[in-house]
């Protein structure tokens, strides 16, 4: 591979994108050479290609960025890319795929993000914490192209934002903003400082057996009442997990059913898409019921070990269902809605 010191770099796989590395460099200039050994394959971080050592010659891009570099450098370390000499390489052992759709855009939303990060994070905690980003790049990009209706609340008030912070990252982060926001009479409010949970977006599927007049249920301890003092830490909840970076909220659904309770769902009916806490929290769930065969027998425990999950199935009559919701058991925000909905919805769907 060609190695050398300055800030001359060689870039092949995703790297090579000129949409993604003008971000960081707009005016570099690139051309194109072929690189002895090297390969692509897929990325372990993603799916799009990388360049790993190995016998084989790659199509690359020779860039330099001059003054741009450490923008450039900050994204591709970012990324999870690191330099072998001038080369940019990833980790993988994959054979290569071309990208699939959608897959870039999700990529360059997640640059803007990292290069927004730069002089408040380090690279290398960045790359710890890619999964994540792109987990909350994809979300914005379902925020922005489908946005709910606005026929009573304001459409497009003013919102300038003076500075942020990041003061927690981790599977979550915590954002601080300091933000104006036009007020109803059309001036704007005086700075003040908000802060939010990030997450991304998240689905939840209640399977619902139409002729059995039954559904399936999940139990699982929770974090969240335990640091609330809660005594009951054991949620009963809907089949819920968030939505992956390259996929779509009902494909979510589909794998998260499998995960949790071992069923294989295709009659998907949409419930709402809404904020559980828009004051404090950015997650936004996608809720559906799934029109299924639920025999005796088809609740066990399941869950993936790698995420130390621990989910058992309960098969619940609908009038035991709503006795739950009734008594206060069922107490988390997207069963109980779900639960109105199918109370709503039930006798049509048993074609009543």
């Amino acid at each position: 591979m060609p190695r050398g010191t300055g800030n001359s770099m060689i870039l092949a796989g995703l790297a090579a994108e000129p949409a993604l590395w003008r971000l960081a460099a707009p005016g570099a200039e690139g051309r194109s050479l072929e690189v002895e050994g090297l390969r692509l394959v897929t990325s372990s971080r993603g799916p799009w290609p990388v360049a790993v050592p190995g016998p084989g010659q790659v199509q690359a891009l020779a860039l330099d960025p001059g003054a741009e570099a450490p923008a450039l450098e900050h994204l591709l370390t970012g990324l999870g890319f690191r330099r072998a000499g001038e080369v940019w390489i990833g980790t993988g052992e994959a054979p290569a795929q071309p990208l699939a759709p959608g897959v870039l855009e999700v990529v360059l939303a997640t640059a803007e993000d990292i290069l927004s990060l730069q002089g408040r994070a380090e690279a290398t905690e960045i790359a710890k914490r890619l999964g994540p980003m792109l987990v909350r790049a994809a979300s914005r990009l379902r925020a922005e192209a489908g946005a709910a209706p606005a026929r009573l609340r304001l459409a497009d008030g003013r919102v300038t934002r003076a500075d942020w912070r990041l003061p927690y990252a981790h599977f979550f982060s915590m954002e601080e903003h300091d933000i104006a926001w036009q007020r109803f009479d059309g001036t704007m409010s005086g700075t003040v400082t908000r802060a939010a949970f990030v997450s991304g977006d998240a689905v939840t599927v209640l399977p619902y057996d139409p002729i059995r007049d039954r559904v399936l249920v999940i139990e699982q301890f929770r974090a969240g009442p335990l640091v609330r003092g809660d005594r009951r830490l054991w949620q009963i909840e809907a089949i819920a997990g968030r939505v992956d970076p390259f996929e779509t909220p009902e494909e979510a659904a589909r794998r998260e059913a499998v995960e949790e309770a071992g069923l294989t769902l295709s009659d998907l009916r949409f419930v709402a898409r809404y904020y559980p806490s828009p004051g404090a929290v950015s997650e936004y769930i996608y809720t559906y019921v799934a029109l299924t065969d639920l025999p005796d027998g088809a609740a066990g425990v399941f869950g993936l070990e790698e995420e130390a999950e621990d989910i058992r199935g309960h098969l619940l009559g609908f009038d035991a269902f709503m006795e739950l919701v009734a008594s206060g058991e069922i107490d988390n925000a997207p069963l109980l809605l779900t639960a109105l909905w199918l109370q709503r919805e039930r006798l049509r769907l048993r074609g009543s």
